[in-house]
């Protein structure tokens, strides 16, 4: 009878998310689902986590203070010229689950994009368009993916580097109480433009920007040794130096494995997810290849998320049950990254009959 229940039971949630196990395939993905992978980083296990960089004002701050989740990524928004964060809560806040146990709290930051809402962005300097560069010179073009005010940048540029070194913003962010960095952009080493820019200057980009999150981290570590690193994105940079990257990250998260969202667009949006194929997923970036390349972290005991962006339900649900069953370890949320996301995995605990 506990068997019959359960099943009915699992049939229901299936039917509220807008699937039915209608053939042995779907069957099969059921019983993946309750496989559910986990790494541990910093004594702290993690098997779910959330990812919100957007509106963490004082309601939202404690909203996800409620949260059970293990990990999570925020913008720590102590930076903005206009409506910054209130870092400091959002620390104290978000630090510990409601019963007391830490969790990995990790700061979102570009490292490959200057952004001109954030507090380093000067008066007298002058945006790049898709044609010129900017004032000062590392400013190289507009953001490819349609983001507003973001600039891809020479990265390798001592100058952009300080910003972050040299007790910048790195040591600020240890210093307030985040257990490490999530990094964005580190897909700039492969950006067209940047490549373009860094051929006149004969800079290799790869190394550049292994180079460069090493410094990361050692100034995060000045401050806090066990200052974690997790880079999004740029998942061939592995192949660069495997045994190398591999020492100085502590994981990968990777976006549109499944899914993508439009870039700029509000939570609502039609467009907020649910988008596949086009340029997105072409050659090296097709999902089977997107797949091959994480496991290659897994094989060097590195952990991989991965972060799709869906609105309807049944594409959340088969994106979990996809990205667990290849070991991951995932969030489907919408691309703003402005709420909690709404399509939470279905948690399902199989009995056996004894």
């Amino acid at each position: 009878m506990l068997i019959k229940l359960l099943v009915l039971a699992i049939y229901l949630i299936l039917i509220a998310c807008g699937r039915t196990p209608s053939s042995s395939s779907e069957n099969e993905e059921l019983a993946v689902i309750n496989k559910i992978p986990s790494t541990v980083i910093n004594n702290i296990k993690i098997t779910t986590w959330m990812y919100q960089i957007q509106d963490l004002y004082d309601k939202n701050i404690d909203i996800l203070a409620k949260t059970n989740y293990d990990m999570l990524v925020v913008e720590p928004g102590f930076n903005f010229k206009e409506s910054p964060y209130d870092t400091p809560k959002i620390v104290s806040s978000l630090s510990t689950k409601p019963n007391g146990k830490k969790r990995l709290l990790l700061a979102y930051i570009d490292i490959g994009q200057a952004e001109e809402y954030r507090d380093y962005w000067q008066e007298d300097w002058i945006a790049p368009t898709k044609e010129t560069q900017g004032i000062p010179g590392f400013l190289i073009s507009t953001d490819p993916d349609g983001w507003s005010g973001n600039y891809p940048v020479a990265f390798w540029d001592t100058r952009w580097k300080s910003i972050w070194l040299d007790k910048g913003i790195i040591s600020k962010l240890a210093t307030q109480g985040f257990d490490g960095i999530y990094l964005d952009w580190v897909e700039a080493y492969d950006d067209k433009q940047v490549l373009e820019f860094a051929q006149t200057q004969n800079i290799d980009t790869e190394k550049e920007m292994l180079d460069f999150i090493k410094e990361l981290k050692k100034e995060g570590q000045r401050i806090n040794p066990s200052f974690v690193v997790i880079s999004q994105n740029a998942q061939y940079l592995l192949d660069y130096a495997p045994n190398e990257y591999a020492s100085i990250i502590d994981g990968i998260s990777t976006e549109d494995t499944w899914f993508y969202g439009k870039g700029d667009v509000n939570w609502d949006d039609a467009n907020a997810g649910d988008l596949s194929g086009d340029e997105r997923h072409d050659d090296d970036y097709s999902t089977k290849k997107r797949i091959v390349q994480n496991l290659k972290y897994l094989d060097l005991q590195l952990p991989v998320f991965t972060v799709d962006y869906c609105v309807l339900p049944k594409n959340a649900y088969s994106t979990y049950a996809t990205s667990r069953k290849n070991g991951f370890i995932p969030i489907v949320t919408r691309v703003s990254l402005s709420q909690l996301t709404e399509t939470p995995p279905p948690e399902f605990k199989i009995v056996e009959e004894k």
